[in-house]
């Protein structure tokens, strides 16, 4: 019941407003009577649906920091009761306590939104978000009105904004209304594994991952389309591939995983076979990426992220045409990757394609959209204990 409700709110603009205003009001009234702590952190990754990505990574690292040894620490999940993390307390979003940790908490950092919709950030809140990728489709007022991706009606009101490209600083600073002053060109702490990795640390994965060790593993990781959705409107993914033919002419030197999107809440079943796997529910994206040599996609910000390494990246944009109407794109990956919109295509391109051709791809595609990487973790959390400092000065 709570999930339909969410999605209610979440695409229909009128019970969006009512939600907003609302509940602002509630809460703008109740911070009144709450004692701000500025050693209470909260946070959260994809809004509460893991333990993982940039949050993860900036949480670990602060545990081990001394700037940051007697602070409180505070993760809010959807489903707490599948997480336990260590050195924090563990909390539901949406519920009573998870606004009132938001409104008590002196940091709040993310990697896509604490207010949940709204609007009630305290003046002494250090908001850092780390977002969760880099854009190839549109965001923010970017977006076609016609599409029911969700907009917020107030613009940010965020401190610290990593970015880990000129690109990315000049988008996510004009659609989402955010100050230069509060984007910081730190790079992604979740990205500075994949940066870092060995060919040893490839080889363990596969192993932890049960596949083979003698062939070639391609990672298949399409975006959702926001505007496939069942009856209730959860988004849903249908994949376009026909498996028995990619076994049929790829098994014997190459296995498949494929990876739904987060957002995504059904796919058509997948038989693990020894060829194909599902691993949309596998937690950790890097261990996946690491583990492949090859990466398919069409639209998804993993392209930015893969590109770190010096490995194969094609695209599948079978639907390229249906997809910028509906949606839109800031430019077009088929003119930076090899790749096809044809299935039978694109298979063969694998059994031939020119694997040093299509490194230096990716190597160029990198140099223009992957500027700032490999310690930025590191260099969040100078930010974070610099802006905190600050920010107890002023107030």
């Amino acid at each position: 019941m709570k999930e339909k409700l969410i999605v209610l709110v979440k695409y229909f603009r009128f019970l969006y407003s009512i939600y907003y205003y609302v509940l602002n009001f509630v809460l703008n009234i109740l911070k009144i009577f709450i004692k701000k702590d500025e050693k209470l952190i909260l946070i959260n990754s994809f809004g509460g649906k893991k333990y993982d990505d940039s949050p993860k990574m900036l949480y670990e690292a602060m545990k081990k920091d001394k700037r940051f040894e007697d602070y409180q620490f505070v993760w809010a999940f959807h489903k707490p009761q599948n997480y336990r993390v260590e050195g924090a307390e563990i909390i539901k979003t949406d519920s009573f306590k998870y606004f009132k940790t938001a409104l008590k908490a002196g940091i709040w950092i993310t990697n896509s939104g604490i207010e949940r919709g709204l609007k009630f950030k305290n003046k002494h809140t250090l908001y850092i978000n780390t977002w969760h990728g880099t854009p190839i489709k549109r965001m923010g007022t970017d977006i076609n009105d016609n599409n029911k991706s969700f907009k917020s009606i107030e613009s940010s009101n965020v401190d610290v904004f990593t970015v880990q490209s000129d690109f990315e600083a000049e988008i996510f600073g004009r659609v989402f209304n955010i100050n230069d002053e509060a984007i910081y060109k730190t790079g992604l702490p979740r990205n500075d594994k994949l940066a870092k990795c060995e060919k040893e640390e490839c080889i363990e994965l596969k192993s932890k991952l049960g596949l083979p060790i003698d062939k070639k593993i391609i990672l298949y990781a399409p975006t959702f389309r926001e505007y496939e959705r069942d009856e209730m409107l959860n988004c849903c993914f249908n994949s376009p591939i026909d498996v028995e033919m990619w076994k049929k002419k790829l098994s014997d030197k190459y296995c498949l995983l494929i990876r739904a999107h987060y957002e995504v809440s059904k796919m058509m079943e997948i038989k693990n076979d020894g060829f194909v796997k599902d691993v949309s529910d596998y937690e950790n994206l890097d261990d996946l990426m690491i583990a492949s040599d090859i990466l398919i996609s069409d639209y998804s910000s993993i392209f930015f992220d893969y590109s770190i390494m010096d490995k194969i990246m094609l695209h599948f944009t079978y639907d390229y045409d249906k997809y910028n109407e509906q949606r839109g794109l800031y430019f077009d990956i088929r003119n930076w990757l090899n790749g096809s919109d044809n299935e039978e295509e694109l298979i063969n391109l694998i059994r031939n394609m020119d694997e040093t051709t299509e490194i230096i791809r990716n190597k160029n595609f990198r140099d223009k959209y992957v500027e700032y990487y490999g310690n930025a973790t590191q260099n969040c959390i100078d930010v974070i204990a610099n802006k905190n400092c600050e920010k107890r000065m002023i107030l």
